[in-house]
């Protein structure tokens, strides 16, 4: 039986804003977390613990000292901490160049770091001018993987950057950067780590794997998603209970099991992505491709309702959810008039991101009232990989003047 040789914790997004803050409360308890679960294992170390960018709102010496103190107080002497800045970093006194001298000064680290952590190599890149890579990180990033692939070929590399490599994993089509990926197609290795964008990790395309696997890193803050066709734009109504984080183990035969982590329920949201052969892309199975290809749909159960009201804060919908384990992403409610016309048509997330969702769907939609008649309305679910489901809720509406 293989046994696990390695274990690190990468996240993102803490934004420390004070003494008080609830991110902070957060992150301390997602760390006792970390160590409650490595204590069960036959393996106990935890490794390491890599920060990915954006731990402090605006990067005041303050914020940044708030984070060290989380650190020192919580971690165990063996866990190696490595951080990196970002955007918010930079909003704080004297931009940049007073960022990285606070960095400098409460953290003792550079910015840019390559590791070797129990025989691997772990390669973190800072951003400058915001959340962009331009010289000298480029170069760095080069160099240093390729000291790593010469060094072990055929074995996971863990790279490590703020935001996430654009079109990639979920987020990446608002909060990406391609600069580095010139660089980085040429080591399929690479475990990419990435934050940014605030999306939850457990959307089943927070991992990517095509030139390379990449990997989203949530947020200890708030929710936001990438897409746009939302009635409440990009921020769904639970976006505050967030706090993710990535448990990584890597095998004495090279495979690596990443485990997206819930803190607000204290568990991982699933048994987690194996990568059995990083440095192999033919074995490659998060592709987007093959996921599209091998959607189910998903579907209601026998027996499920769907219950509307017209209300003086809008449409009130109350349904049960559908049934699709991880392939219910969102639901489209569409309500029709006595001649078929479509009146209203909205969309809204299911709270899939949450371990503990509530037991039924219920939203009231901010639409203007309707006429008086009968309405047809009717609920679809759509899955994350363009799949939707054949059956529907539908109900009638009768608005009386």
């Amino acid at each position: 039986m293989k046994k696990v040789v390695l274990r690190f914790m990468a996240c993102s997004d803490l934004h420390y804003r004070n003494p008080d803050s609830i991110e902070k409360v957060r992150f301390e308890e997602g760390l006792r977390q970390l160590y409650a679960y490595a204590d069960s294992q036959e393996y106990t170390a935890v490794d390491a613990v890599y920060i990915v960018g954006d731990f402090a709102t605006s990067g005041t010496l303050e914020q940044m000292q708030l984070v060290k103190e989380s650190l020192d107080r919580c971690l165990r002497p063996e866990t190696v901490v490595n951080l990196s800045l970002a955007s918010h970093e930079y909003h704080g006194p004297d931009g940049e160049a007073g960022a990285r001298q606070r960095f400098d000064e409460v953290f003792g680290q550079p910015a840019d770091t390559h590791r070797v952590i129990k025989g691997f190599h772990f390669i973190s890149v800072t951003t400058t001018d915001g959340c962009r890579f331009y010289e000298p990180q480029i170069t760095f990033a080069a160099r240093e993987l390729d000291a790593a692939h010469a060094d072990t070929p055929e074995q996971a590399i863990f790279f490590f950057q703020h935001p996430h490599l654009s079109d990639t994993v979920y987020g990446s089509i608002g909060w990406g950067q391609g600069a580095l990926m010139p660089v980085l197609v040429n080591y399929p290795q690479i475990i990419d780590f990435s934050g940014h964008s605030h999306a939850p990790i457990n959307d089943p395309r927070s991992i990517h794997q095509d030139h390379l696997t990449s990997v989203g890193t949530g947020t200890f803050s708030y929710f936001e998603l990438d897409e746009f066709d939302k009635i409440y734009t990009t921020f769904p109504p639970e976006k505050d209970i967030a706090a993710q984080m990535q448990i990584v183990e890597a095998y004495d035969d090279g495979s690596v099991l990443i485990k997206p982590w819930d803190v607000i329920a204290g568990r991982p949201f699933h048994d987690g992505w194996l990568v059995e052969k990083p440095w192999d892309p033919d074995t490659f199975v998060y592709t987007r491709a093959r996921r599209i290809r091998e959607a189910g749909r998903p579907h209601f159960l026998p027996g499920s309702s769907l219950t509307v009201a017209e209300t003086a804060q809008g449409l009130r919908v109350e349904f049960d959810h559908a049934d699709g384990g991880e392939d219910v992403n969102d639901y489209v409610i569409t309500v029709r008039n006595e001649g078929g016309i479509v009146e209203r048509r909205f969309v809204i997330w299911s709270p899939y991101f949450l371990s503990d969702r509530p037991e039924k769907m219920i939203y009231t939609a901010p639409l203007p009232p309707l006429g008086s008649g009968e309405y047809r309305v009717t609920v679809k679910a759509r899955g994350f990989w363009y799949n939707e489901s054949e059956d529907r809720l539908e109900t009638i509406l009768t608005v009386r003047a």
